[in-house]
């Protein structure tokens, strides 16, 4: 996706790569409208420099430089990942319980009262995607266990971040260092 994306392909051509070409490797156009949806809207605002990355970067530049798209897009994972991940790795816990994503969440709903009601499926789900991003950019081990592991941004990247302005993002994602 980051591919078609630096080589400014026309609404056409991205189409016929996500459905024709099935270039996500999804079972259904749904899964693939969807899927592609959300990767476009995670990357597609770093620009073409953060494509390199994720085209061209080994699988740590790469991995790290999605994380960073889709920590610019949700606060909801990038706020876990300042307050909730960083606490934890303060208090020195070896692994992330699962009591901490409801923790986080009943903060969140304490700042903020608006914030929508969530079924607990809906939050067991998005409890488990947010974890699988962690394991799958190193900050935990795996999903099951969910050993906390020291993580240290990309230079590259973080040199990105830094030109773009993009403090949020870098802060989020050093809770490790």
């Amino acid at each position: 996706m980051a591919d078609l994306l630096r080589q400014g392909v026309t609404d056409d051509a991205w189409r016929s790569a996500i459905y024709d070409d099935n270039i996500l490797q999804t079972g259904s156009r749904a899964t693939a409208s969807n899927l592609s949806r959300a990767l476009r809207s995670r990357i597609e605002p770093l620009g073409p420099p953060l494509w390199a990355m994720v085209c061209d970067g080994d699988r740590t530049q790469a991995t790290q430089a999605v994380l960073a798209g889709t920590v610019r897009t949700s606060a909801l994972l990038g706020d876990f990942m300042d307050i909730a991940l960083r606490e934890q790795r303060a208090l020195f816990a070896p692994t992330l319980e699962l009591r901490i994503w409801s923790d986080y969440i009943d903060g969140c709903r304490g700042r903020d009262p608006d914030m929508p009601r969530w079924s607990q499926t809906t939050l067991d789900k998005l409890r488990s995607v947010v974890f699988s991003m962690l394991a799958d950019a190193g900050y935990l081990g795996d999903t099951q266990h969910r050993r906390i592991q020291p993580v240290f941004v990309d230079d590259a990247l973080r040199n990105l971040l830094e030109v773009q302005g993009e403090r949020y993002v870098l802060r989020c994602m050093e809770v490790m260092e």
